[in-house]
């Protein structure tokens, strides 16, 4: 972290940090709880849609049995002729699917278990009937009573955990090995990454892996798993959402690991289902029996209920149901032995950070890993801290903090993240940087690595001066010439505006350049799907979307609708090959809203490789600091461009 984002923390006692955070959670909670009666009182308008946490008119193409005795229901826009909307329901979410229009009709629970630009798939316990369906997102209170029970643990607690709480809360110096171990690295990783694992493998208590953008954290966040693993330690491997988890997954899968992913299998992306616990149960040598007793209980509880001529024995349906209890008993009790014996055999567990405590029953780990733990609220880290001897935490605290719902709890501190408070509290004594990244050509990394890094950042040779007309199939221009282009629509008149029916902010005449810039970017060669656009508001994206719709259907044979499109948020961790940036805000009072989060155009900023277009109005940005220095580097590289020019 810059040391000139890096403040000092206020005193605060141990006990009132945790008293804090229960009032935070309930804020959460109430701001949740707000948030769903708005979206209850716009129920079927088209409003209902503006926030992304519905999608209406939906109707069922598809469905299948998934895991675990689930269905799976795979649904599209009920008219073909319009585009699924721009919407926040990501793989995991916690949803309610209900009948439309009617809102008072019958309503399911269910988990987002896939999404693509043209549908969404849920995974639901019963099945759906109906033909017109909404999906809404639903609130997520068990994650919050999960996050509330393990800090009243923490609060409390003695012995190593109590240890690990007063290092955590700077009462406490963490304790390090008097040399750094000598490691046989398994994976090619560069001087920064292997100081950072040999680091975090001398750690006793706590070790911070800082990874900047394209800097390859979970590369080394693996190295140092497997080297833990080879020195006989069980880990947890963790990350707040499960989509973090996957990608950890699909990592240790690749270096042959010993590994289980427990949680909502719906929620495991379908690649991965055969390594979580529900697919490794279901593989299990007794399963068969397992089944055939709960295949026999039931046919004995029906057997029960039956009514039949000739009258029952005194007492046999009584009998006939103890029977079915008692062998669902012991289908229980067995496959919970095969529950034990396959994570019994796992080297390390890959979980959410806020699992289902009862799955892990006692176990304990010498090592628990959170990766992208910037972006969890500090409760969320507590829990998988409960189980460990030490922490490795790895993240990038200049990149998206956590979401948090409620302003209030917010402001009052509720956004930073455990792992920043340990940059804050502890420096250089627990973190290690990662300095090369292997993503950003030069003039696309060098502002963000002098503001939010120190300078530190370096691109690796293999990236430095990469173009897009280095591809085969990209023609070479001034769009694929230069790396980094500013579009300044200052003077233009290119005023922002409040989307109809809505309360997000657009701008109608960038959002025109912005289909320009992506059409010029296909016709050179460029594929659609190596290309994103990032709005800074839903509105923009909603009205960015419907442009490069209109064209496709103009046009044939042209695929501008696999350009990606969305917020800032949708793009944490990804990358491409161009990246189009459209400010939306201009106005005569240079306000810039949320645009003011500088670690969210952080992210922004460098999402791309080969390429970034960043459009927007200098007469309303310029007024911020951070915009002016932007601005001032985009005039220093060469690489500013009025709106006139576009126009000529």
């Amino acid at each position: 972290m810059s040391s000139r984002h890096r403040k000092k923390l206020p005193s605060v006692e141990s006990d009132q940090h945790f008293v804090q955070m229960v009032e935070w959670l309930a804020m959460e909670s109430k701001a949740e709880v707000e948030r769903m009666a708005e979206r209850r009182q716009r129920m079927n308008s088209s409003a209902a849609e503006k926030g992304g946490e519905t999608i209406l008119d939906l109707a069922v193409v598809d469905h299948r049995s998934g895991l675990g005795g689930r269905f799976l229901f795979s649904f599209k826009r009920r008219n073909i002729n319009l585009p699924m909307p721009w919407h926040r329901l990501k793989v995991g979410s916690p949803v309610v699917v209900s009948e439309f229009p009617e809102a008072s009709g019958e309503s399911w629970t269910g988990v987002v278990s896939g999404r693509n630009k043209d549908g969404i798939q849920v995974a639901v316990d019963h099945w759906l009937d109906g033909d017109c369906f909404r999906i809404d997102l639903a609130a997520d209170e068990v994650t919050r009573q999960r996050q509330l029970a393990a800090i009243t643990t923490v609060k409390s607690s003695r012995g190593r955990l109590g240890q690990l709480r007063e290092i955590m809360m700077g009462e406490r110096e963490p304790s390090f090995a008097p040399a750094l171990p000598d490691v046989k690295f398994r994976a090619e990783l560069n001087e920064s990454q292997q100081q950072a694992v040999r680091f975090a493998l001398s750690a006793e208590d706590l070790a911070v892996i800082h990874g900047p953008p394209g800097t390859g954290k979970t590369t080394t966040v693996v190295e140092l798993i497997t080297q833990a693993t080879e020195r006989g330690q069980k880990v947890l491997a963790c990350a707040p959402s499960n989509t973090a988890v996957d990608n950890l997954l699909e990592k240790l899968i690749a270096a042959k690991q010993k590994v289980v992913r427990i949680g909502h299998p719906a929620r495991v992306a379908e690649r991965l289902r055969d390594y979580t616990l529900d697919g490794l149960v279901e593989q299990h040598e007794n399963q068969s029996v397992i089944r055939d007793m709960y295949r026999e209980a039931e046919q004995i509880y029906r057997r029960a209920a039956k009514w039949t001529r000739s009258k029952r024995a005194r007492g046999e349906r009584q009998e006939m149901r103890r029977e079915a209890r008692e062998l669902q008993q012991h289908a229980r009790l067995m496959e919970q032995q095969a529950i034990d014996s396959t994570l019994g055999r796992a080297e390390i567990i890959c979980a959410t950070t806020t699992f289902n405590e009862d799955v892990l029953g006692e176990r304990w780990f010498d090592l628990v890993v959170i990766d992208e733990a910037c972006q969890s609220v500090e409760p969320g880290c507590w829990q998988p801290i409960l189980r460990c001897d030490k922490v490795v935490m790895a993240g990038d605290p200049m990149q998206l903090p956590p979401t948090v719902l409620s302003n209030d709890a917010a402001r009052q501190g509720f956004a930073l993240s455990l792992l920043e408070r340990q940059v804050k509290l502890h420096g250089d004594k627990v973190t290690r940087l990662l300095n090369v990244q292997y993503r950003m050509h030069n003039q696309i990394m060098n502002f963000s690595s002098d503001h939010f890094y120190d300078g530190r950042l370096v691109a690796d040779q293999s990236v430095c001066s990469h173009r897009l007309f280095d591809l085969e199939q990209v023609a070479e221009n001034e769009l694929t010439r230069e790396p980094v282009t500013l579009i300044d629509t200052a003077g233009a008149g290119w005023d922002e505006e409040l989307e109809p029916d809505g309360m997000s902010k657009r701008n109608p005449q960038e959002a025109a350049l912005v289909v320009k810039k992506v059409r010029g970017l296909i016709e050179s060669g460029l594929p659609a799907d190596d290309i994103a656009v990032i709005a800074p508001y839903a509105a923009q994206v909603r009205l960015v979307r419907q442009l490069l719709a209109e064209r496709d259907s103009s046009e044939q044979g042209r695929c501008e609708t696999d350009v990606e499109v969305d917020t800032v948020d949708g793009f944490q961790g990804r990358e491409k090959e161009a990246v189009v940036i459209c400010m939306v805000r201009s106005n005569g009072d240079g306000e810039i809203g949320f645009l003011s989060d500088e670690r969210r155009m952080n992210v922004a900023l460098t999402r791309a490789r080969r390429k970034l277009i960043v459009i927007g109005d200098s007469a309303t940005l310029g007024g911020h600091e951070f915009y002016q220095s932007l601005l001032e580097y985009f005039e220093q590289q060469g690489v500013y461009h009025t709106i006139w020019e576009e126009v000529d």
